[in-house]
């Protein structure tokens, strides 16, 4: 079988790739990515002949073209960042929407039989203090990033309704694992404290997310497309959830490093409170459950950044650095600018 997939050299689409092929040697995979600073080559060392890297931006490639053969579509291309976003959202409007319709409408044209879109919970807003989701809750985006999303989600809902097209919408919690660019919490915090330099946690950490490790993420897209209805939205959760500073006090605690290492610094503007899934949809279409318990993925997953200095040196490089010093260390300033 072959499969397209779209920023298969970022995070979550780097994992799938490797998850496909342990799983299934015999598959290819065309990996269409625009290998931004996100994109990591090195992400993909060790993949069997059966993948295809073609490095393109989905707004600009020969889609149909790069789909002859496939089966599937699986839909990882995006900017993905919020603070991104928040200084600059044309680029997040650009590929998260317009990227996503000439996937869908290339795809369609081509007639292909599953087309997966990896969206996220942050369509759905912000929740207080209890309460979850499920997948008939209103969209409620609140950053520029979210709302890219939202869209996209939208653009899927619209080619099933009006072409019979059978997308697939998976909004899954937020991902850890290996090949996670520094830019995101947790590696951001575990490379910080592997350094002994200052964690920045925003406001009080107060805000709450639940978490899910990038290989029981993998399962579940593989089990939304053999499962799945076409049409639908499954949110792909755990119930794991914790405050910011939670997370940071016990990545400090399985690093045994000290909490002074922790620096509260000013809070993102219109940062969502709390991120809470309903699951059950999931459980009971797909036969879907993660199996990785949130304190044993973390430990592996801080293992691997451990373990990986060359690919965490080469992903904070001079970029990286100057992007970190206007975030945290001239926060004050970078704030005014907005």
């Amino acid at each position: 079988m072959k499969l397209l997939v779209t920023g298969g050299a970022g995070f979550i689409g780097s994992n799938f790739i490797h998850y496909w092929l342990r799983a299934h040697p015999s598959d290819q995979i065309v990996n269409v990515d625009k290998l931004t600073y996100a994109g990591n080559p090195q992400n993909l060392e060790g993949l069997p002949a059966g993948h295809e890297l073609v490095c393109e931006d989905i707004c600009d490639a020969d889609l149909e073209a790069r789909m002859e053969g496939a089966e599937a579509v699986f839909h990882f291309a995006a900017e993905s960042h919020v603070d991104r976003s928040i200084d600059s959202a044309e680029v997040f409007i650009r590929t998260n929407v317009l990227g996503t319709q000439r996937l869908l409408e290339a795809a369609r044209r081509r007639r292909v039989s599953r087309f997966v879109l990896v969206s996220t919970d942050e369509v759905y807003g912000a929740l207080g203090a209890a309460g979850e989701c499920d997948e008939d809750a209103a969209l409620r985006p609140n950053s520029p990033y979210a709302a890219s999303k939202a869209a996209a989600d939208l653009l899927a809902r619209a080619y099933f309704k009006t072409h019979q097209f059978p997308v697939l919408v998976t909004r899954c919690c937020n991902n850890y694992g290996p090949y996670q660019h520094p830019e995101k919490m947790i590696p951001l915090m575990t490379t910080n404290a592997l350094a002994d330099i200052p964690l920045p946690v925003y406001g009080k950490g107060e805000q709450v997310r639940e978490w899910i490790h990038a290989e029981d993420h993998c399962r579940a897209l593989e089990a939304v497309y053999r499962r799945g209805q076409p049409g639908a939205v499954y949110n792909i959760g755990t119930a794991a959830r914790l405050s910011n500073l939670e997370l940071v006090q016990t990545i400090l605690r399985l690093l045994d490093k000290p909490p002074s290492l922790i620096q509260f610094v000013a809070d993102r503007p219109g940062h969502d409170f709390r991120y809470a899934l309903d699951s059950a949809k999931a459980r009971r279409e797909l036969g879907w459950e993660p199996r990785i318990s949130f304190e044993t993925g973390l430990a592996k997953a801080l293992a691997w950044y451990r373990e990986n200095p060359s690919w965490v040196e080469s992903a904070r490089n001079d970029s990286y650095r100057k992007y970190y010093a206007e975030r945290y260390e001239n926060r004050d300033q970078h704030l005014k600018n907005l």
